[in-house]
């Protein structure tokens, strides 16, 4: 598993990303399968403000969106994240697609879950990117010794597996590119560069 490459010196800053929780739990509604709901103005005016480094790519998103009308959203869903395998929403399916290591990253982050008290539902596999930006936007971690560690390895398999999710994205033009660039940029903003030490 490779570090998270936004910063090979960074390390997670668990503040920073516990002050994400809002744009986690939007994002997760965003993946989860589009209802009416899911694009009220509210959703977006209360999880971003314009300083925030996601909210540009977000705001694309969101008015691309609205040009779209809830049948065409619902079809370019169910035809991005179900039908193309290069734009699956299973974060580490590209990577090892169905491979040992696949079935043992999977148990690796169930553990995790259950670890902050969330309980996975035996239907749904670990690697699922809604249920990782729900579990960050639902776990609380403040003061936990094992948090830096978990949360480490959460984000580095987040990052591989939306690196390879935004370049298909965008190779369809699809709105959802924004999106995912969007949490790329929070992602970003929650990693704390290390000053280089001085000979």
């Amino acid at each position: 598993m490779k570090k998270i490459s936004m910063g090979e010196s960074g390390v997670i800053d668990l503040q920073k990303l516990y002050n994400e929780k809002h744009a986690f739990g939007f994002f997760a509604h965003q993946l989860t399968y589009p209802e009416k709901l899911s694009f009220h103005p509210s959703v977006l005016e209360e999880s971003f403000d314009s300083s925030h480094p996601a909210y540009e790519d977000v705001e694309t998103y969101w008015g691309r969106m609205h040009e779209l009308s809830m049948d065409d959203i619902q079809e370019m869903y169910t035809y991005t994240f179900d039908f193309q395998k290069d734009s699956t929403l299973f974060m580490t399916f590209v990577k090892y697609e169905d491979a040992k290591e696949r079935g043992q990253m999977l148990a690796k982050l169930k553990v995790l879950y259950e670890m902050f008290g969330l309980n996975m539902p035996d239907s749904e596999l670990s690697d699922f990117l809604p249920l990782m930006c729900e579990f960050i936007y639902a776990a609380e971690w403040v003061g936990d010794p094992r948090a830096e560690q978990s949360f480490s390895m959460l984000l580095a398999v987040m990052e591989d597996g939306t690196y390879n999710l935004m370049k298909a994205l965008e190779k369809y033009n699809s709105p959802y590119f924004h999106l995912i660039k969007g949490i790329r940029e929070t992602f970003k903003s929650c990693i704390r560069q290390e000053e280089p030490a001085n000979d």
